[in-house]
């Protein structure tokens, strides 16, 4: 930390900007793997999007064209954010949201339905459940965090 009058220059990043980094590293990959073939089963029954996909990220996890480029775009919207705490704590809080609102969705919905257009399955939307509460719990410790280092500075 350096300070030169009135200003305080902190370097480097929060724990909370580096978790939204974090996480959105792994969403880029995540997008990137779904794209790569042998790491991505049935790649060549890939549909642009909905339920008729066939291939399955690591086996497990069914995939789309459209399902990969959430995954990067999330990826980016994560690294792009993390430049700020205000902007981590959106990303992550709001990513949060946005993925148990996913995993609601993915319930409720008929799997071999037009409804499934991303498409879902239930490894999904498990996966969905967990990176709902992560998300949102890292947000709300982190943030805590950061509210008490800034209090003592």
């Amino acid at each position: 930390m350096t300070t030169s009058g009135d200003t305080t220059v902190h370097h480097g990043k929060t724990a909370i900007q580096k978790a939204a980094q974090a996480v959105g590293a792994v969403f880029l990959l995540v997008g990137v793997l779904g794209f790569t073939p042998g790491t991505t089963s049935g790649y060549d029954q890939m549909a642009f999007a909905g339920h008729e996909s066939g291939a399955m990220l690591l086996g497990l996890f069914q995939v789309s064209i459209l399902h990969n480029i959430v995954h990067l775009l999330f990826g980016v919207a994560g690294l792009a954010m993390a430049k700020s705490v205000s902007g981590s704590r959106a990303y992550l809080l709001g990513g949060g949201v946005i993925y148990l609102v996913l995993w609601l969705y993915g319930l409720f919905i008929d799997m071999d339905s037009a409804a499934n257009f991303v498409p879902l399955n239930n490894a999904d939307n498990w996966l969905h459940l967990f990176l709902g509460i992560g998300m949102i719990g890292l947000a709300l410790a982190l943030s805590r965090k950061s509210n008490r280092t800034a209090d003592r500075v």
